[in-house]
């Protein structure tokens, strides 16, 4: 690696699609930052993960501290915003506190990582934010989640102009059938399935590869990707 090289922020990298791409990039030989909302934790899956990955803790809904626990950074090449959390909160049982905490996640928590780290970004870094695709398939209790995630639509365009030419995209998986979380649904797995014109659910491999496709290549900015096999229209 370049000693000119910088650093990949994986927001949200401790399990998951943010897990997945961190291994991705240390086994590139790129210097990787993951952030977890523990620092035990994350410590762990930085040493599972290996190469010299390095871990500090920041909760993104206390956007307050994100500056601080970043501000040692002086090069980034890539920001990964993979941080979520999944939430029911319907109208008949509104929980307050669960919905500010998902809002300022997205919203803000996402927003601060930015603002704390674009004196450190180039003119070929490029940042990549988590959606999904319950902004197209609402359900029952997903007003909060739906609506964040619309957000994350216009935001990329927002941060693309206030960072050039720093690329912005964002990327907005379906139901990813191999992962750990839907393991134990197999039931909900197969109607998905049956409702997805490629016949299948899309896998983290096949998420993975479109969220470094959206990182490296300078020709892409601004751009929403859905990676869901059709299902959002099937």
């Amino acid at each position: 690696m370049s000693k000119q090289a910088g650093t990949v922020v994986i927001v949200g990298g401790t399990q998951g699609l943010g897990r997945r791409l961190a291994e991705r990039f240390a086994a590139d030989g790129h210097e990787v930052l993951i952030t977890g909302r523990e620092q035990t934790r994350a410590d762990a899956v930085a040493a599972e993960i290996g190469h010299g990955t390095r871990a500090v803790a920041l909760d993104l809904a206390d956007p307050h501290q994100i500056g601080p626990c970043l501000q040692s950074l002086d090069r980034v090449d890539h920001v990964v915003l993979a941080a979520i959390e999944r939430d029911t909160n319907t109208l008949r049982d509104y929980d307050v506190a669960r919905a500010i905490r998902l809002a300022t996640i997205k919203l803000v928590g996402y927003t601060e990582v930015l603002h704390a780290l674009h004196g450190a970004l180039h003119d070929t870094s490029s940042v990549l934010l988590f959606g999904g695709l319950a902004k197209e398939r609402p359900y029952p209790g997903s007003t909060t989640v739906t609506t964040v995630n619309g957000a994350v639509d216009t935001m990329i365009r927002t941060f693309a102009l206030e960072l050039a030419p720093v690329r912005v995209n964002a990327l907005h998986p379906g139901i990813v059938g191999d992962s750990p979380y839907w393991e134990d649904n197999q039931a909900m797995l197969a109607s998905v399935a049956a409702r997805t014109p490629t016949g299948r659910t899309v896998t983290m491999d096949e998420v993975t590869d479109a969220a470094l496709f959206l990182l490296r290549n300078g020709g892409v900015n601004g751009v929403n990707l859905y990676v869901d096999g059709g299902w959002v229209f099937g």
